[in-house]
């Protein structure tokens, strides 16, 4: 007698478990396996923390761990945005007194204004405000959680953005 009050109690549980996830939308609880955010051949050759990242990225985005894949987006960005500063020998520009880097909306802000060899296409300015922003909110907001709808609808701005920064930055050549 207890063992089928152990089993259907196993039931329940089992069928309270399929309750709980069918009730979340598909789209947030589905692993994507194999879904990239970022092509790592982008970044295939460059340098390993920015093949990190990339790699980083594209995981938190496939086990639909939304807000950490913002953050990481963000810290993205703001590496390129340095890497850029320096690679042009301005550096100097976006560090405080103390010699560390300012904040990311300062960084952007100074790279916007800057002038460079190649000028930064519009898209690209408008994209880093974008960028910054979904990662701010999943990085700072107590009450937001990203979803897979916000990172999928920059997923060809972040692509795009990447890849300008990566020529800017003459990481790639």
């Amino acid at each position: 007698m207890i063992k089928f009050f152990e089993s259907a109690l196993e039931i329940a549980n089992n069928i309270k478990k399929d309750v709980e996830s069918s009730i979340l939308p598909p789209c947030e609880i589905t692993n994507l396996h194999g879904s990239q955010i970022l092509p790592l051949s982008l970044f295939k050759n460059t340098r390993g923390y920015l093949e990190k990242v990339a790699i980083q990225i594209n995981q938190t985005y496939e086990q639909t761990c939304y807000d950490a894949c913002a953050v990481m987006v963000r810290r993205l960005v703001e590496i390129l945005i340095i890497e850029t500063f320096e690679a042009h020998q301005k550096s100097a520009i976006i560090k405080d007194s103390n010699g560390d880097y300012f904040m990311l909306n300062d960084l952007i802000s100074r790279f916007q204004s800057e002038s460079w060899p190649q000028n930064p296409s519009r898209n690209l300015k408008k994209t880093l405000l974008e960028l910054k922003g979904i990662g701010d909110k999943s990085a700072h907001s107590r009450f937001y959680n990203a979803q897979r709808s916000d990172i999928d609808d920059v997923k060809v701005q972040l692509r795009g953005a990447t890849e300008e920064l990566l020529y800017l930055s003459k990481i790639k050549k």
